[in-house]
């Protein structure tokens, strides 16, 4: 799934997958000149057999429509991709399939037939029950899951192995920005798996992505990914609380946020949340407050299980689950401004 909030965040951290070796890029054409269209001879026009695997190549199964992969879907339809497409909730598909889409009632049948398939599911129970119960038994072999969502580092390399006993390939495809970035393409990518599974699945990820970069061994991205969020969410649990303090002290609310979300010591990520906050706009969701307490609770366990503990992010898991069980939970994790902290000592 999603997360990273707003603007793209930080620098480069590892070097991005090379290119073909044989693609090099275009030299600028001299001031005055046109590029001119040349229509190729027959003997350099490709075969019936080529153009086929050119078209299979652009069919792509997408399974999940949520924010980040309805946004994902959009953008795919758009720059070519003929989609079949499954959710949950139909109605979610409805934009989608007026833009040409293809609904499907189920994963499987989604999936059937497709060399690629790209998932977008909230978590590892979702993707228990829908790949490995549902779409891996249709999917040839050979085919590649590209699996945007957000699960445990440990599940991540438990999957690559399942699915390569099966035949199959998983690139992991850990996305990271917002909604409205995903529509527009201009998601962080950090994948993880075989490098020519990557490479095999590289077309879909720049599509969807601005930046692809490739860690290396499953868990990696995910990992990546996990630290990414536990950042965001401690910066909106820093912000709310800063807020609460000065509201109490006597400051004015909407000067407060935006003096901070002015300051030096903000961020893009901090900003952008603090606009939610001044506006209290937090539905749609950027970034479901359900999503942040999970992702932030299986980093603190993955954090644990190789002995570093993390208790200041433990707080702020802490934080997120009081809003969940005030039901705030399918609301932006900005929500959190609107649920004081408790007080220690004061009852629960």
């Amino acid at each position: 799934m999603g997360g990273g909030g707003g603007a793209p965040a930080g620098h480069r951290t590892a070097a991005p997958l090379p290119r073909h070796p044989l693609r090099r890029p275009l030299r600028p054409l001299p001031r005055g000149r046109r590029l001119l269209r040349v229509e190729p001879g027959p003997a350099h026009r490709p075969s019936a057999q080529r153009r086929q695997r050119s078209m299979e190549k652009r069919q792509l199964a997408v399974i999940g429509l949520g924010n980040m992969g309805g946004g994902m879907a959009r953008r795919l339809l758009e720059t070519g991709y003929a989609l079949t497409v499954y959710n949950r909730t139909a109605a979610k598909a409805a934009p989608l399939v007026e833009a040409g889409a293809r609904l499907t009632d189920a994963p499987e049948r989604a999936a059937a037939g497709h060399q690629l398939v790209l998932l977008s599911l909230s978590d590892e129970n979702a993707v228990e029950e829908i790949l490995f119960g549902r779409v891996v038994p249709v999917l040839a072999e050979g085919a590649v899951v590209i699996d945007t969502s957000t699960v445990s580092p440990g599940y991540a390399r438990e999957a690559a192995a399942r699915l390569a006993a099966k035949g199959l390939r998983r690139v992991e495809a850990c996305v990271v920005g917002n909604p409205l970035q995903a529509r527009k393409g201009e998601l962080r990518v950090f994948t993880a798996g075989e490098a020519q599974d990557v490479y095999e699945a590289r077309p879909v990820l720049e599509a969807i992505g601005s930046e692809v970069v490739h860690l290396g061994a499953p868990s990696t991205a995910t990992s990546m990914k996990l630290i990414l969020n536990l950042l965001l969410g401690a910066q909106v649990a820093a912000l709310a609380e800063a807020v609460e303090y000065g509201v109490g002290a006597g400051l004015d609310r909407d000067q407060l946020i935006g003096a901070v979300s002015a300051s030096g010591f903000s961020s893009m990520v901090m900003r952008f949340r603090a606009d939610l906050m001044l506006k209290r706009t937090y539905e749609p969701a950027f970034f479901r407050s359900a999503l942040m307490e999970k992702d932030i609770r299986i980093a603190v366990e993955a954090a644990g299980e190789q002995g570093t503990a993390m208790p200041v992010l433990d707080l702020v898991r802490e934080r997120f689950a009081r809003v969940l069980a005030a039901g705030d939970g399918d609301k932006d994790a900005s929500v959190l401004v609107e649920h004081p902290a408790e007080r220690e000592g004061a009852p629960c």
